[in-house]
């Protein structure tokens, strides 16, 4: 059962930041929205953006303008008008044909006026370039993307339809900083119905205006943004304790006083009125708590530093195409790195040559002996035998251990009792995340390299991650949006942007280290996104 006696009230203008732990059905809830298995207005228009849009031979571009099916249908409709006007009598149809043809253009011509069609190249441009995709992006096929940008398109059609109701499912997976930023700018001006489900505290706090909590199969509503939930549901939880508590005392002050006179014949209506009076009571039960997550990375052996230590590396898969330029990036047991920058500039090539799955074309990669590396990918689903369960998928991936072992590894990650042997497939994409971290730290690693590691987890759990790697005896270097673990755990933070091809064509991204940190980084985002927007 995902709900039991619970309502949904939902109104125009507010934003709804659909929370609550992995498992308990946010994505199943928001499917039952998109399908109108529970009760809305007929005439709702409803958006649900949850996979990545079927790639074919349409221009990007032209992929967002067909998701406004009026304009669309519309331009159709007028291209097939067109030809009737453009004939000569007598050669086809008849003037009252081309009469009713024209009135007809007539009215197609003022609908497109009155929904300001000629704008909307402009408009959909707008929404691709802040989502990452600059004008050459724009006129490519959709079949020529990854997944991750065709969900980027996904994404980008929904907005651009500007649905009644639009339901987004972790919309920032996929995106870097940069395209964060603007769609957390472009949200805060939505005039309709959002309901997103995050678990990207600072993205809640910048677009939600209400938070639906979803927990133990109901859904509490808390005005505000996620850091005015936490703080209400916290004085919640508080006020529910101490309302047990004073429950408890009364029970049992009238228990006892029964318990004392119960035999006292002098004493026997009283006790009986006490009786009543305790059976009278509302029943009690303790505040329902989130069980706490804890997660356990190995103990390992701290090494003498550097670790890790890349010397004026240059990379690229072909001569023409230069990737990366001239870095220097140095890791030790104690480093706390995240690398930031725009989908595209290479970020995910410098992790594989931090791993030494690939080779620089010029420069050096320095290991330590010890060395062993933990890595985590943003696509770990695909390592997933999904027809396993994750006892099964640890026994095979790494055989030799009791059967204990492998139950305390995924325990240490929260997969517990009988979660351990479902299916992988039929785990949520955070129970997911969580089994491939506990296959990362089968090999007690030194190192933990993670590519987007908090993707698909909750709030809670990503707490807990970022507890873990604050105490993890190795170094960490890791690839993230997410603000909150970037500001808890990262003691330096480096970029990898692109070199200004009007200066030099030739030359990949180079990676360099921020003074001011994340702040930094955001400033700088914000004034290019103005720059543009002007």
């Amino acid at each position: 059962v995902l709900l039991e006696g619970a309502n949904l009230t939902i109104s125009f203008g507010r934003r709804y930041g659909l929370i609550g732990r992995n498992g308990f059905g946010k994505t199943t809830l928001l499917r039952a929205l998109a399908r109108r298995d529970l009760h809305l207005p007929a005439g709702l228009r409803i958006l649900h953006v949850e996979q990545e849009m079927a790639g074919d031979s349409t221009p990007a571009l032209e992929s967002v303008l067909l998701a406004d099916t009026e304009r669309a249908a519309l331009l159709a409709e007028l291209s097939r008008l067109q030809p009737i006007q453009t004939v000569p009598n007598g050669l086809q149809g008849t003037q009252d044909n081309e009469d009713r043809s024209g009135d007809k253009m007539a009215q197609i011509y003022a609908r497109l006026t009155a929904i300001e069609a000629d704008k909307a190249p402009a408009r959909a441009a707008v929404i691709l370039c802040g989502l990452g995709f600059d004008p050459e992006m724009q006129k490519r096929p959709t079949k020529e993307f990854s997944g991750g940008w065709r969900m980027r398109l996904s994404l980008a059609q929904a907005l651009f339809a500007n649905p009644d109701l639009l339901l987004l499912d972790e919309p920032t997976n996929m995106l870097d900083m940069r395209a964060l930023i603007w769609l957390e700018g472009y949200l805060q001006n939505c005039s309709n119905i959002l309901i997103i489900v995050s678990h990207d505290r600072s993205f809640l706090n910048a677009v939600a205006t209400d938070i639906i909590h979803l927990t133990a199969r109901h859904l509490d509503f808390y005005r505000g943004n996620y850091d005015a939930f936490e703080q209400a549901r916290a004085d919640r939880l508080l006020a529910q304790q101490r309302e047990y508590e004073a429950q408890k005392a009364e029970r049992e002050h009238i228990q006892q006083f029964i318990d004392k006179f119960r035999y006292n014949a002098k004493r026997a209506s009283l006790v009986q009125s006490r009786i009543k009076q305790l059976e009278r009571l509302p029943p009690i039960s303790l505040p329902e708590k989130d069980l706490k997550i804890v997660i356990r990375l190995p103990v390992c052996d701290k090494l003498s530093s550097p670790v890790l230590r890349l010397d004026e590396v240059d990379f690229h898969y072909t001569p023409d195409k230069p990737i990366l330029h001239k870095v220097d990036l140095s890791v030790s047991s104690d480093s706390r790195i995240c690398i930031v920058g725009e989908n595209g500039a290479g970020k995910s090539t410098l992790l594989r040559l931090l791993l030494g799955t690939l080779e620089p074309t010029a420069g050096l990669r320095h290991a330590h002996r010890s060395l062993r590396v933990g890595y985590f990918s943003q696509h770990h689903v695909d390592q997933l035998d999904l027809r396993l369960n994750s006892l099964e998928f640890l026994m095979r991936k790494f055989p030799g251990q009791t059967e204990q072992v492998y139950r305390s590894q995924l325990a240490g990650f929260n997969i517990t009792d009988m979660l351990a042997l479902q299916p992988i497939g039929s785990l949520s994409g955070g129970q997911k995340s969580r089994v491939a971290f506990a296959a990362m730290c089968m090999s007690n690693p030194n190192l933990l390299i993670l590519d987007e590691p908090t993707n698909h987890l909750d709030v809670e759990t990503i707490a807990a991650l970022a507890i873990a790697l604050n105490t993890f005896q190795g170094g960490v270097v890791l690839v993230s949006h997410d603000e909150r673990l970037i500001e808890t755990v990262c003691k330096e933070v480096w970029v990898c942007t692109r070199m200004d091809k009007s200066v030099d064509s030739h030359q990949g991204s180079r990676v360099y280290a921020l003074t001011e940190g994340l702040p930094q980084y955001k400033k700088a985002v914000l004034m290019e996104l103005a720059e543009a927007a002007r």
